[in-house]
């Protein structure tokens, strides 16, 4: 459960929704206990929260767009994206895209043809959509990752941002990365081991921590 605010964004997608998570305020309060650099985060971005569009596929379309890619350049071409879609960001919609207006937008061919699929695997029926609440992270993961263009990263992202799970660690997002190797090591190389062993205090709040990360990077909040 989660207190939510709508806002409006943009017409094509649904309106993002400002979610304060029911274990916000707690996982914050074990944070700043149990990690120094938390401490030190978390008061500087006051009641700042995930934000989520509530919607499965639109999560899953801009986790896809965003891949390999800054925020703000996926920004770009996801707005020029749903452009395209006056009637909305649905699976039928996509699927009745020219590839040609797709690649024009920005998207390459490699992602028109990832959004491709995950439109097809939405209309067709082949994700357990309604169960996804009560499966664990690891089952969700693998039902996901048999869709082209879907690795464990954008999975992870989905985790974290649609069904708000708490304890996501995501080591292949090297803004995860880039943000423990500053807050942590001063700057210095860091490997997945070394994240891993940072991440073990922020245990079982992994998804709050990963997101003040990505904050002090960015004061622009990543969301899909």
């Amino acid at each position: 459960m989660a207190a939510t605010k709508k806002i409006a964004v943009d017409a094509a997608a649904p309106p993002l929704v400002l979610a304060t998570p029911d274990y916000w305020a707690e996982a914050c309060k074990h944070l700043v206990k149990k990690d120094r650099v938390m401490k030190r985060l978390i008061p500087q971005f006051g009641d700042a929260a995930l934000r989520t569009r509530g919607d499965a596929f639109v999560t899953l379309a801009r986790s896809i767009v965003g891949q390999q890619v800054s925020v703000t350049s996926a920004q770009a071409v996801w707005e020029r994206f749903v452009a395209l879609l006056p009637r909305g960001m649905k699976p039928a919609s996509v699927l009745k895209l020219k590839i040609d207006d797709m690649r024009a937008a920005g998207l390459s061919a490699r992602k028109v043809d990832y959004l491709v699929d995950l439109a097809i695997h939405f209309e067709s029926g082949k994700l357990h959509v309604k169960d996804w609440a009560a499966m664990d992270d690891e089952a969700i993961i693998a039902e996901l990752v048999a869709i082209r263009g879907i690795g464990r990263w954008t999975a992870e992202m989905f985790l974290i941002f649609y069904l708000m799970r708490p304890n996501v660690l995501p080591l292949d997002d090297p803004g995860l990365i880039a943000g423990i190797s500053h807050n942590y090591f001063s700057g210095d190389p860091v490997s997945r081991s070394d994240a891993r062993e940072v991440a073990e205090a922020w245990k079982p709040w992994s998804s709050v921590a990963t997101w003040y990360i990505w904050r002090s990077l960015d004061p622009l909040p990543v969301a899909y």
